[in-house]
């Protein structure tokens, strides 16, 4: 069998294994969200952190309580980062300087999980396990929690409540995120991903050199880490690394676990408004998305563009020949369309056009499927601007499942669909003129500003992943990046709740004949267009600037 039919062959099994995952997935997770009981470790819970878990908030007390948590959070990863040659198993790792320590800490509580360390030579199996393990559930049912109560927004009227977010990240992270980690991190061991807490072994190459090959309780964090779309390598090669990533299959649970959380909330949205058809509807614009830019990933990755590729026969630099090219594309384009960092090949190594379109996976605002929660409520709010679009050429009042968007709504919506570019620009603009931030840039030319470029899409959509040849431990890209990877999380998260509760105090508006359908074809094209034609017009020129001038040259 070639090479280009098993990849076929094996994207058609993660096809077929999303689509057999799809419903029962979307409806358990509409229960949980949905339940009105209260299991009795939550109970527990609850009454040990003094919660009222039958207390409904308003949007507002929703936003402070994501807020506190998300900023006690930071300082707890900060301090164990710090001091974590105190822990038990840190293998003699000292603590991490404090900027290095602060990116990391806004890195995985924003769910970015961006890395400008080597996981096994900076941290022990204590910090890995109290900071980064912890933040990876956390982070997620964070994600989740944002995106069910601006469904409940849509759903509710006359009301200023949105829920609970103790209650909701409880039962998350309870009921969904630690189950299906702990199910996952069996199927990874058996499939031969290490887990154990044995300390470094000493062994002599076949060169006749020492090498130190670690160990660590890698498969419990590996499964976390996909499946709430994490991202981050317990080594430094990530998920190319072998005790992460060990054979052809395992790398298709892992891409698996990537894609299925973030299509399957689709359709848990349908079930929590009642018509599942705008369930599909949400999930024909992702699907449609992200396999048009894998097929293009993988088709660029397998043309051979230029006379090395094609005297090489094949663009192997980066990749793991347990892997192929293919399937390294297709996982590539599964990270990087949902914000999640986990690598099984280097980006960097790409070709330009295959790189470029990891690029513009990101930029599209992460939307195909997008990750965890983040995904679905990005892509709400681009349906929220084609109902606006359709209601301008009608000259009527747009309306979305019953919701009227006026203009303190669409204000809100602007302001999201604004920001990321915003932070993603300007990080790009400040670190391009300034002389700080070219010195770290180890490539000069198109492919030096397309790691830049990478670096702060990455950040400021919480993806995670990187272009190699950055050197991004230093003073400026620690902060930087911080301050994008915390802006490019929260800020939005404030414009959805804020719009939540502002859809959520109105009456229902009765469809009409003038109303615009949202569960057909004509809707599921409208929204594509709107996310093309802003993604468009605000990054084309740095595209042009980097990969695109790459591929020319």
């Amino acid at each position: 069998m070639t090479t280009t039919a098993a990849g076929v062959l094996q994207f058609a099994l993660i096809v077929l294994a999303l689509a057999i995952a799809y419903r029962p997935v979307g409806d358990y997770l509409a229960r949980v969200v949905e339940s009105p009981r209260h299991l009795g470790i939550e109970k527990l819970l609850y009454r040990v952190s003094g919660i009222d878990p039958n207390a409904d908030q308003r949007w507002s007390a929703y936003v402070r309580s994501v807020l506190a948590f998300s900023g006690v959070a930071i300082l707890v990863v900060f301090a164990v980062l710090r001091l974590q040659a105190y822990l038990p198993y840190s293998l003699g790792h000292e603590g991490m300087s404090p900027l290095q320590a602060l990116n990391t800490a806004v890195s995985f509580v924003t769910n970015t999980n961006w890395q400008s360390y080597s996981g096994e030579q900076t941290l022990g199996y204590g910090a890995q396990m109290v900071a980064l393990a912890v933040q990876n559930f956390l982070s997620s049912a964070v994600g989740i929690a944002i995106a069910v109560a601006l469904v409940r927004g849509l759903v509710r009227t006359h009301t200023d409540r949105l829920g609970n977010f103790w209650v909701d990240v409880t039962r998350l992270t309870l009921r969904v995120l630690l189950p299906g980690a702990l199910v996952f991190a069996l199927v990874l061991l058996i499939g031969g991903v290490v887990q154990n807490f044995a300390d470094t072994t000493a062994v002599t190459t076949l060169a006749g050199g020492a090498q130190a090959i670690p160990g660590g309780p890698v498969a419990s964090q590996e499964a976390i880490k996909l499946l709430g779309t994490n991202g981050g390598g317990f080594f430094n090669a990530n998920s190319a690394h072998p005790f992460e990533n060990p054979s052809g299959w395992t790398n298709l649970i892992e891409i698996f676990l990537l894609l299925v959380i973030p299509f399957s909330l689709t359709r848990m949205f349908g079930r929590m408004v009642g018509d599942v058809r705008q369930g599909y509807a949400v999930l024909a614009v992702m699907v449609a998305l992200w396999t048009a830019v894998t097929s293009l990933t993988v088709w660029a990755e397998l043309s051979h563009a230029g006379p090395a590729l094609q005297l090489a026969g094949g663009a192997m630099e980066g990749k793991e020949v347990r892997f192929g090219v293919p399937m390294s594309a297709v996982f590539a384009s599964a990270t990087t369309g949902t914000s999640s960092g986990a690598v099984d090949a280097m980006h960097s190594s790409f070709t330009a056009g295959g790189g470029g379109l990891l690029l513009l996976n990101m930029v599209l605002g992460e939307v195909s499927p997008g990750g965890v929660g983040s995904g679905l409520y990005g892509v709400l709010m681009v349906a929220f601007v084609a109902v606006f679009v359709a209601g301008l050429m009608v000259g009527r009042t747009p309306e979305y499942l019953g919701k009227r968007l006026r203009p303190r709504e669409m204000k809100l919506v602007s302001l999201y669909i604004l920001l990321t570019p915003s932070l993603v620009l300007a990080g790009l603009g400040i670190a391009m003129a300034s002389t700080v931030g070219l010195s770290s840039i180890l490539n000069p030319g198109p492919h030096g500003l397309s790691e830049v470029f990478y670096a702060f899409a990455s950040a400021s959509n919480n993806n995670g992943s990187a272009f190699a040849g950055l050197d991004a431990d230093t003073s400026f890209y620690n902060v930087g990046l911080a301050v994008a990877m915390a802006l490019g999380r929260f800020l939005p998260i404030c414009f959805v709740l804020a719009l939540a509760g502002s859809l959520a105090s109105q009456g229902t508006v009765q469809p009409s004949a003038g109303t615009l359908p949202t569960h057909r074809p004509q809707f599921v094209l409208l929204v594509i267009g709107v996310i093309l034609l802003v993604a468009g017009l605000t990054f084309v020129p740095a595209l042009a600037l980097g990969p695109i001038a790459e591929a020319l040259s």
